[in-house]
């Protein structure tokens, strides 16, 4: 099942009606998408955006952050991130994020670039954010690292593509975790 399918409604927002899933040509070639049959209404399904940030704690030698969120299984860290929220910028919703997981003061924020992670249906937006201070964790995350750039270790996923792009912008090749692929829907 895709991920267009998979993350969207059953059931029409407006009438309540189930949603069925139509083949139609529009925008220069067939779409599939959920139509209301009957009141016509479409669930369009766009991706939604979500920040990421590279943190370099700056008062602990350029050391970079790491986190482990509280719901995961195993001992997988990874960028601080989380979702825009609706009348902030990207770059004050990443600062707000990190100030809100960490405890951080942000210093600075630049961004590195925009990735697809078209499994969970999102676009991010991943920043190289500077910030000092003791580090606090929400409970959203159960532990954090910090790392020297030549210890960073990337993932074959968005984010992970993210820190890759942005150690090679500071000099350092990156190094990929081999991680299992994870089964297909038809597997």
């Amino acid at each position: 099942m895709n991920a267009a399918v998979k993350h969207s409604p059953n059931f029409c927002l407006h009438c309540g009606t189930p949603l069925a899933l139509k083949t139609e040509v529009e925008d220069g070639g067939p779409k599939a998408r959920l139509r209301c049959p009957a009141c016509g209404w479409t669930h369009w399904n766009n991706p939604t955006p979500v920040l990421a940030a590279v943190v370099e704690c700056t008062d602990q030698g350029g050391r970079v952050l790491l986190a482990r969120n509280a719901a995961w299984p195993g001992r997988m860290f990874a960028l601080i991130t989380g979702f825009m929220e609706a009348g902030e910028t990207p770059e004050e919703g990443i600062s707000r994020e990190v100030a809100e997981e960490t405890a951080l003061q942000v210093q600075q924020v630049k961004l590195i670039g925009v990735y697809d992670f078209q499994r969970m249906n999102q676009l991010i937006v991943a920043y190289h954010v500077q910030a000092y201070g003791e580090v606090s964790l929400s409970p959203e995350r159960a532990e954090y690292k910090l790392f020297e750039l030549p210890d960073l270790r990337c993932w074959p996923a968005g984010t992970g593509y993210a820190l890759a792009d942005w150690l090679r912008a500071s000099g350092h090749e990156p190094q990929f975790l081999d991680l299992p692929r994870r089964p297909s829907a038809g597997a």
